[in-house]
């Protein structure tokens, strides 16, 4: 049966949006809505007003309250001017940055927001065009301003658009400034909007900030020498059509890569993401033309970042010749691996250096940084959480690298968020450095399974679209809750984490309290076999995600086969056990 009450108040909603305030092309799109029989778009355009998750606001583009157009883009902005005027109301001129990706309508919402910033006597430093997220974040902290925004939904499909939002040390706002900032938002109506921008504070930048940025980024190689005796390296490089595409081919240029072959269809700048499915670095069909090149000219490594340039995926050629996909714990493996081995190697390594990564993100990491003994801390997911963590320890101790699972790594403290455009660099020296031994980057992975254990990560989405949907995951979740599973795939559970009490449960009952900032929406299950199990719904996207890690042995480098073979029957025995 309708619910008769939800489309009550969504017509409501939806009404004050054909009012003057609103220009005639958005009030056209709603009064079809509300004359449509049939009030699914309606409901899912109004049922709720966007929010800041753990990548900001992310939505579908289109008119309604739950939807991206210059409407919610305009009161978010309106709503952080608000939040910035009052916080730093004695500051003499409050300062933002603007960018973008390479989205449909991402230059317009950035232009856009820049004149309501400068309405609001903020001064803005907007990019000339495209720009990665990770020197959005650089471009704060270089010129000292208060806060920035950047217009992206990374890497989900061609109809969203997103506003990440980001604070004075250049990392995505956290507790309490996103509840208060959201707070303004909501405060906003469309008439509150400061629409007419003052040019005067309005100020272009782009290759200044390029070339310092790059020149820090350069910083963060380990072993240049190694680079010099391989500069050869044979790297296929693909955007996929986005921002990574201004700066990551000319960072691979100043680390010392001579041999860089950039997908030619792919360096075009398109929010339409016309030779891709899906602009996902993690989706194998996303690397498929940078792979045909690879293959093409016998190359070394094949990388791609996301639209926003903050994530990276990689392929590499297996024991057989064959190209494979590193997944994103992999990805997160060999960079801290590569990072503590060489930073011990070259006498860079120093007592207070540490690494982060999320509970989610495997635990072989944590093996790696036990027998080196340096330091590593779990945060949640976003690197939001991992910003928070350089931030505490400014000025006492070094970060050197942290990432997670989502292909997201950052090796440098400069930037406080994930940073293709360092990865990509570091990813090349990382192979730069296995030519030089005889080996490959797969080589390198095998090594580490063989000396730290096998462990296989396996990720599965169960997608929940609408208002439906999001009730079945609360669903899911209190069933959990009220349910814990005594017994996954055949291991009995010895260890019971809940992010929203905070609180971990052993098999005997006994309870021990979490040591986190704040609740999170996250279950996670630890069997007697090794195998570890987290559940969250996402904080971007429609869907409930299951973690699974499962352990196992790897005799020799040539073993890979027979502990994955085992590892799959464990992860399908998991599966079951879960009902996924």
């Amino acid at each position: 049966m309708e619910n008769q009450e939800l489309i009550k108040q969504v017509t409501e909603k939806a009404e004050k949006w054909l009012t003057p305030a609103y220009d005639a092309e958005t009030q056209a799109e709603v009064k079809r809505m509300l004359e449509n029989p049939d009030k699914t778009e309606l409901i899912e355009c109004f049922y709720k007003d966007l929010e800041f998750g753990t990548g900001g606001l992310r939505g579908i583009m289109g008119a309604g309250s739950n939807r991206m157009n210059i409407y919610t883009v305009g009161a978010a902005t309106q709503g952080l001017a608000n939040y910035l005027n009052k916080c730093f109301k004695d500051k003499g001129q409050i300062s933002v940055v603007v960018g973008h990706d390479c989205r449909n309508n991402s230059r317009k919402f950035a232009e856009i927001s820049a004149d309501i910033f400068s309405a609001n006597g903020i001064k803005v430093y907007l990019f000339e065009d495209l720009r990665p997220t990770p020197e959005v974040s650089f471009a704060i902290r270089h010129l000292g301003c208060q806060s920035g925004i950047n217009l992206t939904a990374s890497h989900n499909p061609k109809e969203y658009n997103g506003y990440k939002a980001y604070w004075d040390d250049g990392a995505q706002v956290l507790a309490p400034h996103d509840t208060a900032i959201i707070d303004e938002v909501n405060k906003v109506t469309v008439e509150d909007i400061k629409f007419k921008g003052n040019k005067d504070l309005i100020q272009i930048i782009g290759e200044d900030v390029d070339k310092v940025y790059l020149d820090k980024v350069h910083t963060l190689s380990i072993d240049p020498e190694v680079i010099k005796r391989q500069k050869d390296l044979s790297i296929v490089y693909t955007p996929l059509h986005g921002a990574g595409r201004t700066l990551i081919p000319a960072s691979l240029k100043e680390w010392g890569f001579e041999n860089v072959h950039c997908v030619p269809e792919q360096m075009v700048k398109s929010g339409d993401f016309p030779t891709v499915v899906s602009p996902n670095p993690e989706n194998a069909e996303a690397l498929s033309m940078a792979i045909e090149l690879a293959k093409k000219i016998d190359a070394d490594i094949v990388m791609a970042s996301d639209p926003d340039a903050d994530r990276v995926g990689m392929a590499c050629k297996d024991d057989k010749g064959e190209w494979v996909l590193i997944n994103g714990n992999q990805t997160c493996l060999l960079f801290l691996y590569y990072i503590i081995k060489n930073r011990i190697a070259t006498g860079k390594m120093q007592p207070t250096d540490f690494i982060v990564k999320t509970i989610v993100t495997t635990e072989l990491i944590k093996a790696v940084a036990d027998k080196n003994k340096i330091e590593m801390l779990d945060c949640y997911t976003g690197f939001k959480w991992i910003a928070r963590e350089i931030r505490l320890r400014e000025g006492k101790q070094q970060y050197i690298g942290g990432g997670e699972e989502s292909y997201g790594f950052l090796a440098e403290d400069f930037v406080r968020d994930k940073d293709a455009v360092s990865a990509c660099s570091l990813l090349a020296e990382i192979c730069a450095w296995a030519k030089d031994q005889g080996k490959t980057l797969y080589d390198i992975l095998m090594d580490i399974y063989v000396e730290y254990g096998f462990s296989k990560e396996t990720t599965v989405n169960v997608v929940k679209p609408g208002k439906s949907g999001a009730d079945e995951i609360k669903a899911m979740m209190d069933n959990f809750r009220a349910n814990p599973p005594k017994e996954i795939g055949g291991s009995a559970v010895s260890l019971t984490k809940d992010y929203k009490t905070l609180k971990a449960t052993d098999a005997k009952g006994n309870v021990t309290a979490l040591d986190m900032p704040e609740t999170s929406n996250v279950l996670q299950y630890f069997t007697e076999d090794g195998t570890k199990i987290s559940v969250r719904p996402s904080g971007t996207e429609p869907k409930i995600k299951f973690y699974i890690e499962v352990k196992g042995e790897m005799g020799c480098p040539k073993c890979y086969a027979s502990a994955n073979a085992e590892a799959e029957k464990k992860v399908e025995a998991v599966r079951k056990s879960l009902g996924i």
